[in-house]
């Protein structure tokens, strides 16, 4: 499931952004995707802003489309950002939040069209995205998508995969934390466990799909079963 959001205070524009992408989808066979408008930044951070990209328009009420970026990236927000504006002079300011794109408005087709191909190649490579374990004088290649949860045990992190195979490494687990992406979530000051594979949240122990249990803190439960929530709600589309 691709999540898609619009930011954009004028429905006009809002309308042809969803009609172009969903022209896009249909053209691409793309069925499994979602869209959500918002007509202001501050809604759409409301929201929580849980997409995979979000178009969205520079020349808004406070916060405008810059600001929200910047919030979006100070609360470590990975989505894909594309700017939809008439200011071809802010540009340069685009890089200065990661924006992956930037449309001038009236929307160009064929603009659009290598903006989306660049886009879904930069999400399908999200699935095969991994990371590189040394060990000694040896590595190991780990798909996040494989990774189910990781702890830390003295100055050692143990990786438990959905094979069963549990790769074992010294490092710290802060480090480690930096090296993922918005799919994990630190429950616990020891371990760090991927959303896709929680099942529940109940008595300071998350419940995993293979049914194991790990322990989050009382500090940290609140957001897991937000973030529970929202993939919950993710699926049921």
């Amino acid at each position: 499931m691709i999540k898609f959001a619009i930011c954009d205070d004028e429905p006009v524009m809002a309308q042809e952004i969803a009609d172009q992408l969903s022209e896009y989808m249909n053209e691409e066979h793309i069925t499994s995707y979602c869209v959500n408008s918002f007509s202001d930044g501050r809604s759409l951070l409301e929201s929580g802003c849980d997409f995979d990209v979000i178009f969205l328009d520079i020349q808004m009420e406070q916060p405008n489309g810059l600001e929200t970026a910047k919030i979006l990236r100070q609360h470590k927000n990975h989505c894909l950002l594309i700017f939809v504006t008439v200011l071809k002079e802010c540009v340069f300011d685009a890089f200065e939040v990661e924006a992956f794109d930037y449309l001038v408005k009236p929307l160009d087709s064929g603009h659009f069209k290598r903006t989306m191909d660049r886009m879904i190649k930069s999400i399908r490579q999200r699935e095969t995205k991994s990371i590189v374990v040394r060990r000694g004088t040896s590595c190991d290649v780990i798909l996040l998508a494989e990774i189910v949860y990781c702890e830390v045990q003295g100055r050692k992190i143990y990786i438990h995969q959905s094979n069963g195979k549990i790769t074992d490494y010294y490092d710290k687990l802060d480090d480690l934390e930096q090296r993922m992406d918005e799919r994990f979530f630190r429950c616990h000051r020891s371990y760090l466990v991927n959303i896709e594979y929680v099942r529940g949240c109940n008595t300071g122990q998350v419940i995993l799909s293979q049914g194991d249990k790990i322990p989050v803190s009382r500090l940290r439960e609140r957001d897991l079963t937000q973030a529970l929530l929202r993939y919950m709600k993710e699926r049921a589309f």
